[in-house]
């Protein structure tokens, strides 16, 4: 129970108009499992990333993803889209 009083879950969006990603939602507990198991149902990446949740997490729904954090975060886009790729490259 413990586990998952501590668990938390932060969603980015990226609008094409958008200076950075966005924080499209946030959940802890019960809440945040939920959102990661609708994520994977729907084939939704998802990354763990401690630190980078702490940090985007304390942001508010709706607000750009600060500055410090563009590196990670494009980082971890870049690896979604690689892999994302490759899924698409092995099943022609």
């Amino acid at each position: 129970m413990t586990e998952l009083k501590n668990l938390s879950a932060v969603a980015l969006k990226y609008p094409l108009d958008a200076q950075a990603p966005l924080i499209a939602a946030k959940e802890r507990g019960r809440l945040a499992k939920r959102m990661i198991e609708i994520a994977e149902e729907n084939e939704i990446p998802v990354i763990e990333d401690d630190i980078l949740e702490n940090v985007l997490s304390i942001q508010d729904v709706g607000q750009c993803i600060p500055e410090e954090t563009w590196e990670a975060v494009a980082s971890i886009f870049a690896y979604i889209i690689k892999v994302e790729q490759q899924n698409a490259f092995n099943k022609n």
